[in-house]
């Protein structure tokens, strides 16, 4: 059975649907990347999947449980970890206390949550910056931030949504390594991303929403020459989908 399993989901909010049926699955160790263009759908998914929506329609299945309706905290410790859009550091705690906090998920003692949450900085290079405010580190090290507070909670999947949005050619480079040394450790990936040439190295699978429907779920070599995919990013068939100097193989 597949790590994540998502049947028929929709979300309505009044007259606007935002996810239309959905149906993907994700297996235990891919990285499948969830693409499309502004507006498709995509953190709307995500929040369903987490705990922070609930479906009008559907059910998610996680390891074998249906957590449709689950609140976040019982899904995280299922194993399921998100990261958001918009950072959300704990601005008045340090970088440690903040990685100590998804620690605690599942080590209550203070010392061993200290322990593992110091261990996930210098997984994540943050090491030298625990000392440091939340709200005190720069744009991207806030996003590395909420990857290790999430990751300290020792998740079997981990959602990652846009966490390369408005960072400069540098520091995507460090967080699609970063992305690399998470799935080398056998954590499970899904992950948003709006720019294609970014999400299309790191991925096995992606899934392709527009308008709240999934258009396509198929290979990165096979979306950036797919019609409809095309179609939603450009609104026109007439060239292929650039992939960018990104593109080493994963």
């Amino acid at each position: 059975m597949a790590l994540l399993e998502i049947a028929g989901v929709t979300k309505r909010f009044g007259g606007l649907t935002a996810v239309d049926r959905v149906d993907m699955k994700v297996e235990q160790g891919e990285v499948v990347g969830l693409i499309g263009p502004n507006g498709a759908g995509k953190t709307t998914l995500f929040a369903i999947i987490a705990g922070y929506q609930n479906p009008n329609e559907g059910k998610v299945v996680f390891n074998e449980t249906d957590i449709t309706g689950w609140e976040p905290h019982r899904v995280a410790r299922l194993g399921m970890n998100r990261t958001f859009q918009i950072v959300k550091p704990f601005g008045d705690m340090t970088v440690l206390e903040n990685v100590m906090v998804g620690a605690m998920m599942h080590l209550p003692k203070v010392k061993d949550a200290r322990d593992k949450a110091m261990e996930v900085l210098g997984f994540c290079n943050l090491q030298n910056r625990a000392d440091y405010l939340g709200r005190e580190l720069t744009v991207a090290n806030k996003k590395r931030l909420e990857m290790a507070r999430a990751l300290a909670s020792d998740p079997k999947l981990l959602l990652l949504d846009e966490v390369m949005a408005g960072l400069n050619p540098s520091e995507v480079k460090e967080a699609i390594e970063l992305i690399h040394r998470i799935h080398d450790k056998g954590i499970t990936l899904l992950v948003i991303e709006h720019v294609m040439e970014v999400i299309m190295p790191i991925s096995h699978r992606v899934a392709v929403l527009n308008y709240g429907k999934k258009i396509v779920d198929c290979s990165p070599e096979e979306a950036v020459n797919n019609p409809e995919v095309i179609s939603a990013y450009f609104g026109s068939t007439d060239e292929g989908i650039e992939r960018g100097p990104a593109n080493a193989e994963r």
